[in-house]
C-alpha cells in the first residue's frame, strides 16, 4: 500500500470531493415523460424526449423529483425570445445544485418555439436554469443549447408569463437572497407553484 503524507491525503480528499461535485452520477430518466407546471400565469405541460439530450433530460427529471422548481420565479422574461427560470427560492438549496454541473449534450433538435433548454455560462456549466423559447431561435443551435423537451399543452400560459421586469432581477441576488429578494423587489413576478411528473393522457 503506497504511503501518503497527511498533506497528500488532504489534497486527495479535496480533489475527490471536487470531482463528485462537478460530475454527479445521475439515474437515467424514462425515455419519455411529462412534467406539469402549475404557475401564477396558468398551467402548462412539458414533454421530455430523452434521446434528444440524455444528460439534460436526466438532470431535469432529478430536479423535478426533488421539488426543486416549486416556488421558483420566472426571473428573466424577454418577449419574442425566451423565458428563463430555475434558481431556487431557498439560497441553501440553490447553493447545493449550483455546484452540481453536468456535461454538455450534442444539439440534436432546433430551439423552436415551445422547446425547453438548459441555460449555460459556457461549456460544461449546466446546472438547474432553464428557458423556454418564445419563437424559433435557430441561432442558439450553433451555440450549444440542446433542447430536451417541448411544451405540449398550455403554451398560451407560457405566453402570459409577466414580462414587466424583463432582465431586471439580479441573478446574484436571487442566488444569495432567494424569494425574499424577488417577492419584495418584483411583486408582480410570475412564479411556478408546483412542477410534478405526470402520466401522459391516453
Amino acid at each position: 500500500m503506497p504511503f501518503f503524507s497527511r498533506a497528500c491525503l488532504v489534497a486527495l480528499v479535496a480533489v475527490s470531493a471536487m470531482t463528485l461535485a462537478t460530475s454527479p452520477v445521475q439515474a437515467a430518466s424514462p425515455e419519455t415523460f411529462q412534467v406539469k407546471f402549475e404557475t401564477t400565469a396558468g398551467d402548462f405541460v412539458i414533454e421530455v424526449t430523452r434521446k434528444w439530450a440524455p444528460l439534460g433530460a436526466d438532470r431535469f427529471h432529478e430536479l423535478v423529483l426533488a421539488g426543486f422548481y416549486n416556488d421558483c420565479g420566472f426571473f428573466r422574461v424577454i418577449p419574442n425570445f425566451m423565458v428563463q427560470f430555475g434558481i431556487n427560492g431557498d439560497p441553501k438549496v440553490q447553493a447545493k445544485w449550483k455546484a452540481l454541473k453536468i456535461k454538455d449534450d450534442p444539439v440534436t433538435q432546433s430551439n423552436a418555439r415551445g422547446t425547453i433548454t438548459f441555460a449555460t455560462a459556457g461549456p460544461g456549466t449546466r446546472t438547474s436554469q432553464l428557458f423556454i423559447n418564445y419563437k424559433d431561435n435557430k441561432l442558439l443551435d450553433g451555440q450549444g443549447f440542446a433542447p430536451f423537451g417541448k411544451v405540449v399543452e398550455g403554451m398560451a400560459a407560457v405566453d402570459k408569463i409577466n414580462p414587466e421586469y424583463r432582465e431586471q432581477p439580479g441573478q446574484g441576488q436571487i442566488q444569495s437572497s432567494g424569494n425574499v429578494y424577488l417577492k419584495k423587489q418584483f411583486p408582480n413576478l410570475s412564479f411556478i407553484k408546483k412542477a410534478t411528473i405526470v402520466k401522459p393522457k391516453k
